[in-house]
């Protein structure tokens, strides 16, 4: 369960740190249940990033924007993508340049004692 914490922490950190510089910034937190997994999603309408990058932002300390524009050390959505492997899942993410990202984390229904509830 701590493991999903430090996911769900770093995901919403990493959705702070791309709306910093939008005067209204809406993140938005969902979860999802099916019959073969358990979906969290967090979405926001910050600076998102060419979709053609999506499997390097979860590569460790790959980072899609200069560290002079957005600190960080690149590890966050790397931890994000090992606690799903760790619990049989996996991580995504979809965005658009200019309008925002959302990130996804999946876990197997059949794991659904680690921690996961239904959020809406």
């Amino acid at each position: 369960r701590e493991g999903l914490r430090q996911a769900l922490a770093n995901l919403l950190d990493n959705a702070l740190k791309f709306t910093r510089q939008v005067d209204q910034p809406t993140i938005t937190i969902r979860g999802t249940e099916g019959e073969a997994e358990r979906v969290l999603s967090v979405s926001d309408d910050g600076v998102g990033f060419d979709p053609k990058y999506s499997e390097k932002a979860f590569a460790m300390f790959q980072r899609l924007h200069p560290q002079e524009e957005y600190e960080g050390t690149g590890i966050g959505l790397a931890i994000v993508k090992k606690v799903a492997e760790r619990h049989g899942g996996r991580a995504w993410a979809t965005s658009e340049l200019g309008k925002g990202s959302t990130f996804y984390l999946a876990i197997p229904t059949r794991n659904a004692d680690c921690g996961m509830r239904n959020v809406e």
